[in-house]
This record gives C-alpha cells, sequence and structure tokens, in this order.
C-alpha cells in the first residue's frame, strides 16, 4: 500500500496509506485536502493542480499535451505542475510528496 504526503495550502503535512490505482485527485478530494477536482478526473479542469517535489519528478514523469494545455489555465504553474487526475498511486510512487497549489 503505497504513501502519499500532501502539503496542504496553510502549510500542514498530511500522509496517508491509499491504494494503488487511486489518482491523487481522487485521494486529495476524498480526504478534504483542498483539492477540488470539479471535473471528476476527466482533464477538463485544472481544480486538482499540484506541485510535484522535486525528488519526485522523475518517477511520476512528464505530463501529457492535453494536461499541459490544461495547466496553461491554472494559477501560480510552477515547472513541477501536475494535475493530480492524470497521476494514478502506484508502488513506484510509495512516498510522493506533493504540494496542493494556490488557486490565486
Amino acid at each position: 500500500m503505497p504513501a502519499i504526503t500532501f502539503i496542504k495550502r496553510d502549510g500542514d503535512e498530511v500522509t496517508l496509506d491509499v491504494s494503488a490505482g487511486q489518482s491523487v485527485m481522487e485521494i486529495g478530494r476524498d480526504g478534504n485536502l483542498g483539492i477540488e477536482g470539479t471535473c471528476g478526473g476527466s482533464l477538463s479542469c485544472a481544480t486538482c493542480h499540484v506541485i510535484i517535489d522535486d525528488a519526485w519528478i522523475d518517477a511520476v514523469g512528464k505530463p501529457s499535451l492535453d494536461e499541459e494545455d490544461m495547466l496553461d489555465l491554472a494559477f501560480n504553474v510552477e515547472a513541477n505542475s501536475r494535475l493530480g487526475c492524470q497521476i494514478k498511486m502506484d508502488a513506484k510512487l510509495d512516498g510522493l510528496k506533493v504540494r496542493i497549489a494556490d488557486e490565486d
């Protein structure tokens, strides 16, 4: 069972053990951590915008072109920005650390 650490907008860190196959968006939304996930993971909004910790960039991989297009609509995009709906947890992501992006 992989673990993920979220850094909330207020700076608090929350670490959760999760099931493989869950998306970062689902975990953050269902855990009331500040991720909205308006589109439910259909890659048609950017309300699950997270910033990947530098140590995890290679393991998470690069965004698709469609994801990059949606990130163009997001606020406060950084080099390590990703949409949480596009990241599925598995054993190789055990220990993943993400920061929930500011909305404004």
